[in-house]
């Protein structure tokens, strides 16, 4: 964990318009900065940032939030991975909490490991574009494959020398430690002497998603039929084959905007398809498809294309993963590259706008595909036929989202058709697997329903007779009283206290808030403030708890802002809400107790309107004429001050 002091530091130099900026091109328009949004594809701009709320805000996709969750979004790192990127730009010294010996040791091996293998990434593009022999064969074919150097630079590629230990001997001479360097598979060990293991091969380096090296792929040059074609680093601390998708880190900004996945099998077919321009595409190295690797591709979309080759290896590699796909909801299709072409030769052979069509037009459905290749193999084989309906039937089954039920249904029919049997039986045996599914998750279940059920009840719970448009109105005051808190806490309220002091001083129950998220803020501002802490915005805006952050983001969303330029046509001062905090602090807060004091004379009203003694009966009237004149003390306050 990283200590709270590291972050209040990463914090403190935080520039959210140096960061934004750094991934998109902001121009100033006022107080705030505006460009083309990179979230989705637009002509004229409406992302705003503010670098005095350091909140940004995209008025045509909605997307909002501070530097850290735009980190976060943007490049699709965790909190930990956005606050180490924050800290290596500010130059800020990482400090841990302490942790196990053990998990201390891993995380030196890991580090040392990052090294060795940016030091090995430098020495192998050195090679492979200033010396003789990298330029003669490797250089020399990947240009011959088609691939400029600007592409090359893109994807850092290298070469290691034929000369049996030229790395091993260098990396020894910079002091890299030799069981490390056997543990990145760089070097081997024979005899008590180290030998470079991926000699006389062009060097692919693995990315993970902060663009550190975490692994080789290596491949032969010369024929040789003893030589497997690649080479891959074996598993380490920093590299697991089943959680890492090739060329992810350069894709992932593109598949965000194109709400598409492409997935190929080598890495040559996706540094062919940048090249062209295609740069939502990654590739899976030649493995079956994992769960963590599924999950990675759904950070980015929900929609995944598996471009393969048109043989049968092709097809089969295709295939598998299938049913992990559905459960983790993703929305598959399938496309077969013809004539015995791979992505790479395909898309050189045809050209960028022709392959795109092509992918356009040939997807198949990932479900319907996989039913006409295993009727196929099943032939007039009854036995094999049966194995195929359950088959279909188990997967089928395995889109469980509920929001998919009509998905499910029809892929029922059309197997249905295809198989050649009644729908009410594929239907049968369909809910035969469903159940059995359910039976095995059941409290899993029942817990989820609980809290949905609770969930429901909050929300009807604020249901009465009231328009649309008053409920609206009160969401807004409940924001606007919890902004003021959030922004002017710790401004003076009077000589003795403070915003916070008043606010907190004057009571606020719970159930004056009908939004319980902002309940939450509330609570956790007055848990900091009883603590001895000072919060502000920043406080919460670069929380781990992303509910959180993301709330106040909202909360604090761009208000109406006076131009600049009316200066120019008016002479005096014009009052902002930092004047008027006073006055906001105040109606926003009165407001909410005049809301409650209203549902307390409906109560009492409702109360009067049944049967009870004339003792009881003058209380209640005593009760509504005390409530009334509170209420007319409030309405008369609140007309008095600007109401926000």
């Amino acid at each position: 964990m990283i200590t709270q002091q590291t972050i209040q530091q990463i914090l403190s130099r935080i520039d959210i318009v140096e960061i934004v900026g750094g991934f998109v091109r902001l121009k100033k328009r006022g107080a705030n900065y505006m460009g083309l949004c990179p979230f989705h594809n637009e002509k004229s701009p409406s992302f705003t940032v503010s670098p005095v709320k350091e909140i940004y805000k995209c008025f045509g996709c909605g997307r909002s939030g501070n530097a850290i969750s735009f980190l976060m979004e943007h490049e699709k790192y965790s909190y930990v991975e956005a606050l180490r990127w924050l800290a290596n730009k500010y130059n800020v010294e990482v400090e841990e909490t302490e942790i196990s010996v053990e998990q201390k040791q891993q995380n030196q091996v890991a580090e040392s490991l990052y090294i060795i293998n940016g030091f090995a990434q430098k020495y192998f593009s050195d090679v492979l574009l200033n010396k003789e022999e990298g330029q003669d064969i490797a250089l020399s074919y990947l240009k011959h494959r088609g691939f400029n150097e600007n592409i090359i630079n893109k994807f850092q590629l290298g070469y290691c020398l034929e000369e049996k230990d030229a790395f091993a001997k260098t990396a020894l001479a910079a002091q890299y430690n030799s069981e490390f360097l056997q543990k990145s598979g760089l070097v081997i060990v024979r005899d008590d002497k180290t030998f470079d293991n991926y000699r006389g091969r062009i060097i692919f380096p693995i990315h993970n998603q902060t663009g550190k090296v975490i692994g080789f792929g290596a491949r032969i040059i010369k024929t040789n039929d003893r030589a497997p074609k690649y080479i891959n680093t074996p598993e380490n601390e920093i590299y697991i084959k089943s959680k890492i998708l090739y060329g992810s880190y350069f894709a992932r900004q593109a598949i965000d905007k194109n709400d598409e996945c492409l997935l190929v099998e080598g890495y040559t077919d996706v540094i062919s398809l940048h090249q062209a321009g295609i740069e939502n595409v990654v590739a899976s190295g030649g493995t079956s498809l994992t769960t963590d690797q599924l999950r990675l591709v759904k950070k980015y979309t929900n929609n995944l294309t598996i471009i393969y080759d048109g043989d049968s290896a092709g097809v089969k590699a295709a295939l598998r993963g299938l049913d992990m796909a559905l459960e983790e909801g993703l929305n598959v299709k399938l496309v077969l590259i013809p004539d015995k072409e791979d992505p790479d030769s395909y898309v050189n052979k045809v050209g960028a706008d022709a392959f795109r069509n092509f992918i356009a037009d040939n997807k198949k459905d990932f479900i319907l595909f996989q039913l006409e290749v295993s009727l196929k193999d099943a032939g007039t084989d009854s036995t094999k036929k049966a194995t195929v309906v359950n088959q279909v039937a188990e997967t089928i089954a395995k889109i469980n989202k509920a929001e998919d039920f009509t998905k499910q249904q029809d892929y029922i029919r059309q197997c249905s058709q295809l198989l050649k049997i009644e729908e009410t039986g594929l239907h049968t045996l369909v809910n035969k697997f469903i159940r059995e599914r359910i039976s095995k998750q059941e409290n899993k279940l029942q817990a989820e329903e609980i809290k949905i059920f609770d969930d429901q009840q909050t929300e009807n719970s604020f249901a009465d007779d009231e328009s649309f448009n008053l409920l609206f109105k009160d969401e807004m005051h409940e924001r606007a009283m919890v902004r003021s808190l959030i922004e002017f806490g710790l401004k003076e309220w009077d000589e003795k206290n403070k915003v916070a002091d008043y606010i907190f001083g004057e009571s606020i129950d719970h159930d004056m808030i009908d939004n319980k998220k902002l309940v939450r803020i509330l609570q956790t501002y007055k848990n900091w403030y009883d603590e001895g802490m000072e919060p502000t915005s920043k406080t919460f805006l670069y929380q781990e708890d992303q509910e959180l952050s993301t709330l106040v983001v909202s909360i604090m969303d761009f208000p109406y802002e006076i131009s600049p330029n009316w200066k120019e046509h008016f002479e005096g001062k014009i009052n902002t809400r930092e004047d008027l905090y006073k006055e906001e602090v105040f109606s926003t807060l009165n407001y909410l107790k005049l809301r409650k004091i209203k549902r307390l004379i409906d109560e009492n009203q409702k109360d009067l309107e049944k049967n009870h003694s004339a003792e009881e009966q003058i209380m209640l009237i005593e009760t509504h004429q005390h409530l009334k004149n509170m209420e007319r003390d409030l309405v008369h306050n609140l007309g008095t001050v600007i109401v926000k």
